[in-house]
């Protein structure tokens, strides 16, 4: 007889395929793993770890609460409701089929559920650890609201954690009663006939004090919204706070709600007791209709009939409330307002009570000279520098130099095809050198003069080390070091033609990166960067450090997870060291009566671009912390910069040791300490409307003022100016101080808009007891001094300047309008534009060749600021601009290059009435300078920098020749 059995499953197969299984768990285990080891080397590497473990301790116990809070409550709930259900109750044929298919796997049910409920929970709890830790760690403000009188830590602290607890709790109880319900209707507790709902005793009781304690926790969750109120978008005027509708009507309803809520939670506690559901059942009903009526209708009735009516009176209060809190929450309480009668005539003299002022107006336009930069000290096609430079001030000599500054950053992507995964993880690892100029002054041809410069680094700044290995466009990782003896590999700087034998190069003995010392190490990074070299390569050695988030505002970032940090970081040589030093803030969103506003949409102008889908709203702003990345190291140094804020305190209390004293600061580093450009930009736009304290005129909106648009920026796209710094002393105060400014204009109306200029702000920049003095000028409202964009608009309509620009841009050249500079001297408003001309060639970059300057409604355009200045102010300004020594004077009858190397002065025209020289010597010398910068200019296009160096000593000689023959 054949056998019909299913033959035998082969264990080999079932063998491979659990193995399989272990394997996969154990690949996922270790890559989760790799993960959190590689976190834990990063963090110990800085002296953070304690940040990282902190995190994860709280992030563990608030997932493990959270898992608890929902997994245990509805697993309770489901046992309570089955073990109390009817034993012999009779169920119709539906119900019978439901409990046949869930009856097998109830046990599993009956657990899953709770535990799949109980990981949402423990997940989302798990993002709320810094709520929690802040509530156990809150500092006091030591200031009162003014409608309840509780200290503003309560609603920064307090109140998002209550909220946050009643939230979760009515969501694990509603949860927990759809459970219990579900249970009791399966089982039987609960039947339906027709109109008839029987319910068992257990159920009732059950249900009902699950619904007793849901109403209940709704109505704790209506009482705390009354708080809300005070920083969130109301029914009238205010755009942030109570006014006269919540204080009458909102928030008293809302506690009469909370009461009646507490009362039907009563209610249903009355039912468990005596199994009567019609008191609770009404209760809810009149409950929901008191909610519409007091939380709606009531409101409205109020808004509309009786404060839209008399809005300025009865908001009055409430505006006075906004006006103060919103000026205390973003800091601008202390702003000194000065009134600027400012003059439009440009007399003679005007100038001499602002020497300094005018000695150290920037002509460098820092957002144009970059491809100066690139062009001149780039020197190969590995490096690069930011598209915005930035600026700085530096002592030279005894005296502050306003300084225009980048350092020499590391681009892989010009080495094209010569990439390879081995060059890019380990020859090409750091930028080389700092590149600063000065930023009131210029060559004769136009372009910026050095303060430092060239490879290797040569200058003012005294720069001990000059290898950049941290910056924002470093690599997203690189293996560097080896041990002592070893032939180093990393390209340190070039010396030389393209021949890679002929650079220099080094080997890194910094402490920058986790060490590669161990198998386990390699692994975890080559997974992390999915790099197989990290591994397989000789270069990686027992002495190796991978060096990876690089970004100075990301380092920060990662061990400061609290702090919101300035969009732009900017470098600076500290005591030998080149260190980026980056601005970071405390902030929140619930400081009661203070505008809201949206951090990235408020700090957008020309140079900061929008960012998308960002939410960070904020009504309170702190300069709370100043952080250091060392370029070389990666070291980063947290300083607490605002000591009496109360949201530092409390993140100090959690993070104990994670930041130094402002008092740890060298006095060199505090040098270079500035205000920061976008805590200025949300001050500015707070001081737009809020520089009104009056109640009555900021109802009115008679007084509000913008920043206008960048008069550079396209038509079509206009941006807001950015604020700019300046070296300057600002009317009103004792010295000359570094100084970021901006100015206001009327904020335009439905139907016309006005450039007329109303304000002038600027604060102090300079570490020491007037930084972050905020001065505001205010100029008379029966006055026009012309804003940025009639100026601007002065300027390109004007028949004299279109001419000259017309000449500069004639042929394959094009002129170029800078940045347009605001300063207050000669009591009045200067403004001053450099031009820059620049030649459509590839290989050409702009060349600084003219000023405009402004004064009220006369223009002058000249050479230099120097000479426009006395051209404005009736031929003696009666002060020195910087470039007061450059005489621009380009060769008799041949049209400046701007596409040529403009580091060589253009030797000065003979005077054909006298007799200057030897002519046929002066015109030979001329021709051979005049070839010698073509062959330099041709060097440099082909990184050829001995060719380069051949090119100037003749072109040295050749005007050291055409300067005898001119004697």
């Amino acid at each position: 007889m054949t056998s019909t059995a299913n033959p035998p499953v082969s264990r080999t197969r079932v063998t491979l395929a659990i193995t399989a299984a272990i394997l996969a768990v154990l690949v996922v285990i270790f890559f989760i793993v790799a993960g959190f080891y590689t976190d834990i080397l990063w963090f110990d590497q800085l002296d953070f770890l304690n940040v990282l473990t902190t995190q994860w301790i709280a992030t563990a116990v608030m997932f493990l609460v959270g898992f608890l809070a929902m997994a245990v409550p509805v697993w309770v709930s489901i046992e309570v409701a089955f073990r109390a259900r009817p034993v012999y109750a009779k169920l119709n044929s539906q119900l019978d089929r439901y409990q046949q298919v869930i009856e097998p796997l109830r046990r599993l049910a009956m657990i899953g559920i709770p535990a799949v409920l109980g990981l949402f929970t423990g997940v989302s709890a798990a993002t709320r650890w810094p709520v929690v830790l802040q509530y156990f760690n809150r500092t006091s403000f030591g200031e009162t609201d003014p409608q309840f009188g509780l200290d503003v830590s309560f609603y920064m602290f307090e109140l998002p954690f209550f909220r946050g607890v009643v939230a979760y709790a009515s969501a694990i109880v509603l949860i927990a009663g759809i459970a219990a319900l579900a249970t009791t209707y399966l089982y039987g507790a609960i039947r339906v006939t027709g109109r008839e709902v029987r319910i068992s005793r257990s159920a009732r009781i059950q249900l009902a004090i699950m619904a007793a304690l849901y109403v209940a926790l709704q109505a704790l969750s209506i009482w705390l919204d009354q708080y809300t109120t005070l920083a969130s978008r109301g029914a009238g005027y205010l755009q942030t706070g109570a006014g006269f509708t919540e204080v009458n009507a909102t928030i008293p309803g809302r506690a009469i709600l909370a009461i009646a809520a507490g009362v039907v939670a009563l209610l249903f506690i009355v039912t468990a007791v005596i199994g009567r559901w019609r008191l609770p059942v009404i209760g809810t009903a009149l409950l929901l209709v008191s909610g519409l009526i007091l939380g709606g209708i009531y409101p409205w009735i109020v808004q509309r009939f009786q404060v839209e009516p008399s809005a300025r009176t009865l908001e009055s209060e409430y505006i006075d409330r906004s006006i103060e809190a919103t000026r205390t929450a973003y800091g601008v309480d202390g702003v000194t307002e000065t009134p600027y009668n400012a003059t439009t005539d440009a007399e003679q003299g005007a100038l001499r009570s602002d020497a300094e002022t005018t000695a150290n107006i920037r002509i460098i336009d820092p957002a144009l000279v970059s491809e100066s930069f690139a062009q001149l000290e780039r020197f190969r096609q590995y490096y690069q520098f930011p598209a915005h430079l930035d600026v700085d001030r530096y002592n030279i000599d005894g005296t502050v130099q306003d300084t225009v500054i980048a350092v020499r950053e590391l681009d892989q992507e010009g080495l094209g095809d010569s990439q390879t995964p081995y060059s890019n993880a380990f020859v090409y690892t750091h930028g080389y050198g700092v590149v600063a100029a000065y930023g009131n002054q210029r060559t004769t041809d136009g372009q910026p003069v050095f303060l430092e410069s060239g490879i290797p680094s040569t200058g003012a700044l005294d720069i001990e080390e000059p290898r950049i290995y941290f910056g924002e466009e470093s690599p997203a990782y690189s293996v560097v070091g080896a041990p002592e003896g070893d032939t180093p590999i990393e390209l340190d700087y070039p010396s030389g033609d393209d021949d890679d034998a002929s650079n220099m190069t080094t080997t890194y003995e910094g402490d920058g990166g986790p060490m590669l010392d161990n198998l386990f190490s390699k692994l975890a990074y080559a997974i992390k960067f999915q790099s197989e070299q990290i591994i397989l390569s000789d270069a990686v050695t027992s002495e190796s450090q991978i060096l990876y988030d690089r970004d100075p505002i990301e380092r920060v970032k990662k061990v400061a997870p609290y702090l919101t940090t300035d969009s732009d970081a900017y470098p600076a040589v500290v005591d030998g060291k080149v260190l980026w030093i980056v601005d970071a803030y405390t902030t929140s969103a619930n400081y009661p009566y203070s505008r809201v506003e949206k951090l990235s949409d408020t700090i957008v102008d020309t140079t900061t671009p929008a960012v998308p889908y960002a939410v960070d709203n904020v009504n309170y702003i702190r300069n709370s912390v100043k952080a250091t990345v060392d370029a070389y190291t990666g070291e980063v140094t947290l300083y607490a910069w605002d000591t009496e804020d109360p949201i530092l305190k409390t993140w100090q209390k959690i993070f104990p040791n994670s930041l130094q004293s402002a008092d740890d600061m060298s006095p060199d580093l505090l040098s270079h300490v500035r205000y920061p450009a976008d805590l200025f930009k949300v001050q500015r736009a707070i001081l737009g409307s809020f520089h009104v304290t009056d109640a009555n005129s900021f109802y009115s909106s008679d007084d509000q003022w913008v920043t206008p648009n960048d008069p550079t920026s396209p038509a079509a796209a206009p941006t807001l100016q950015p604020p700019y710094y300046l070296t300057m002393q600002v009317p009103g105060t004792d010295a000359s101080a570094f100084t970021l400014y901006s100015t206001f204009i009327p904020r335009a109306a439905a139907t016309s808009s006005s450039s007329i200029l109303t304000g002038y702000l600027a604060v102090n920049s300079d570490a020491g007891p007037d930084y972050g003095k905020l001065t505001l000028l205010t100029l008379p409202k029966q006055d026009t001094v012309p804003g940025p964009g009639q100026v601007q608009n002065s300027f390109n309509s004007d028949t004299e300047v279109a001419s000259q620009l017309s000449l500069l841009q004639r042929g394959d050249t094009e002129a170029i309008q800078g940045n347009l500079l605001t300063v207050p001297v000669g009591g009045g408003l200067l403004y001053v534009q450099p031009v820059y001309v620049q030649a459509t060639g590839g290989t050409s970059y702009p060349l600084l060749r003219k000023v405009l300057v402004a004064f009220g409604d006369q223009i002058a355009f000249e050479d230099t600021l120097d000479e426009a200045l006395d051209a404005l102010f009736g031929g003696d300004s009666g002060a020195d601009a910087g470039d007061g020594g450059t005489v621009v004077t380009p060769v008799p009858g041949e049209e400046v290059d701007p596409g040529t190397d403009p580091e060589t002065p253009v030797p000065a025209p003979t005077d054909p009435g006298t007799d200057t020289g030897d002519e046929t010597t002066l015109a030979s010398a001329l021709a051979d300078a005049k070839q010698a910068l073509a062959d330099r200019e041709a060097a440099y296009a082909a990184n050829d920098l001995v060719a380069a160096a051949e090119a100037d000593n003749r072109l040295t000689a050749a005007l050291d020749a055409a300067l005898a023959a001119s004697e």
